[in-house]
């Protein structure tokens, strides 16, 4: 938060409402902010690697925060690493993720003479060597910037207030503090909010590559990602499913609350009657981003229920958007069995996940992955279904309305959206084992 003349920085580790209080929030008092909550990553999940991230410039300070993965890590820690030593808190390393890293090279920019740059001609400089997921929000004292990577991976957008603008990982939050959605961040656009107004450049040429599976999962469904309703696209991957892979039962389920859309629009395009057969607590987070496997397999049962009533004898399709390791399914076919279903046939609106991703969701090894190495089959036995079937990879992207081109699939299809470097420089812990002086980063791509 900025008054014009200072950032205070009020930061910590855990949910929203854990971490912010009526006496926290009134302190903040500024005409610029900069929020951030997201799993980690990348790094520890610790305080230090907590964002907004903070350095001190020559001109001031700057605080950012960051929705996305870089895969040339290695590289900008060399880069920081050289930057010159006047650059003073720039050049210290105290976390141990990416975004501290695009943070102090900001910090740091020096001109061919040797003079510190401003925010705004630093991030010109550093911006297009930048390699991976990144949509950035950051301010100095006096303007708030915001950036998005040539693929646009992950979205962000640019709204209006009355009296003011904001940019956001969402179109979602637009909605719920009151602004007007004015258009998506471009692919490579850096856009700089100040007193002035507004004034955009462009650091890259746009190469658009939206993640398909901010429609399957990540996204919220009252969203709209490059013009398309994420809740429409869930409800249309269900009635290809169901056309594709049609199923003798009595009653649709879904697996809440993400396998909602999918489920509804199986059942209409079904004919089977959609009904509630599991409850959820609300207080319960998403299990595939716990980050133990104990934690996660606790997490299941606590999160559902079933409603033994509604599913006593029936045959049901179950409908999930994914299955990335499998445990909850597992948990879930085991319940619904031991509440008296007499079959269990599962649906699941996206193709297996094989592959790893590296821009921004924690599955970063193919050992974790269900989908690698099992046929469909055997997958569905391992989980004790009767049946199992996935959409089709060109049925859940036709379901996005977006171009297939235009889309990163690689978790999916194996066809990343750029280059990658030697795996050895890649994986979540790379910055902390080579702070440690090690040199065993996990080999997250060839790994099995």
């Amino acid at each position: 938060m900025s008054n014009g003349s200072q950032i205070l920085v009020f930061k910590d580790m855990g949910l929203v409402s854990q971490v912010f209080d009526e006496t926290s929030l009134g302190s903040l008092r500024g005409h610029i902010a900069v929020g951030h909550a997201r799993y980690s990553t990348t790094g520890a999940s610790v305080w230090e690697n907590a964002q907004p991230t903070f350095r001190a410039t020559a001109h001031g300070s700057i605080a950012l925060g960051h929705n996305g993965n870089l895969v040339n890590t290695a590289e900008l820690a060399e880069m920081v690493a050289a930057l010159p030593k006047e650059s003073g808190r720039a050049t210290q390393v105290a976390a141990t993720n990416d975004t501290d890293l695009i943070t102090a090279l900001l910090a740091g920019q020096v001109d061919d003479d040797g003079k510190p740059l401003t925010v705004e001609a630093a991030a010109a400089k550093v911006l297009p060597d930048v390699m991976g997921a990144f949509s950035l929000v950051f301010m100095d004292e006096s303007t708030l910037y915001a950036a998005r990577d040539p693929q646009g991976i992950r979205p962000l957008v640019l709204g209006r207030l009355e009296r003011g603008w904001v940019v956001a990982s969402e179109s979602a939050a637009l909605d719920i503090c009151g602004a007007s959605f004015v258009r998506e961040i471009e692919p490579g656009e850096l856009i700089a909010i100040d007193e002035n107004g507004i004034r955009t450049s462009r650091f890259a040429e746009a190469k658009p590559k939206g993640c398909v599976f901010e429609y399957v999962y990540l996204a919220r469904p009252d969203t709209d990602i490059a013009g398309r309703n994420v809740y429409l696209s869930r409800v249309e991957m269900g009635r290809t499913l169901a056309r594709e892979a049609p199923a003798d039962a009595d009653l649709v389920i879904a697996t809440p609350e993400s396998g909602t859309p999918a489920a509804i629009g199986y059942a209409e395009a079904s004919g089977i009657p959609y009904g509630s057969g599991l409850v959820k607590n609300a207080y319960v987070g998403r299990t595939f981003i716990q980050p133990s496997q104990t934690i996660r397999q606790l997490g299941i049962r606590l999160k559902l229920n079933p409603l033994k009533e509604v599913i006593r004898g029936k045959r049901l399709v179950v409908v999930d958007d994914s299955i990335v390791r499998g445990n909850t399914q597992r948990a879930l076919v085991k319940m619904l069995r031991e509440a008296g279903a007499a079959e269990v046939h599962i649906r699941i609106s996206s193709p297996p996940v094989k592959w790893p991703c590296f821009f921004g969701i924690d599955f970063a090894t193919r050992a974790e992955l269900i989908g690698n190495g099992m046929t469909i089959e055997e997958i569905g036995a391992s989980l004790g279904a009767d049946s199992l079937s996935y959409i089709s990879l060109d049925g859940m992207i036709e379901a996005t309305t977006i171009a297939k081109p235009n889309l990163c699939r690689a978790c999916f299809d194996g066809e990343y959206p750029m280059d990658l470097p030697d795996p050895q420089l890649l994986g979540k812990q790379l910055l902390e084992t080579e702070l440690a002086g090690g040199t065993d980063a996990a080999d997250a791509l060839r790994r099995p």
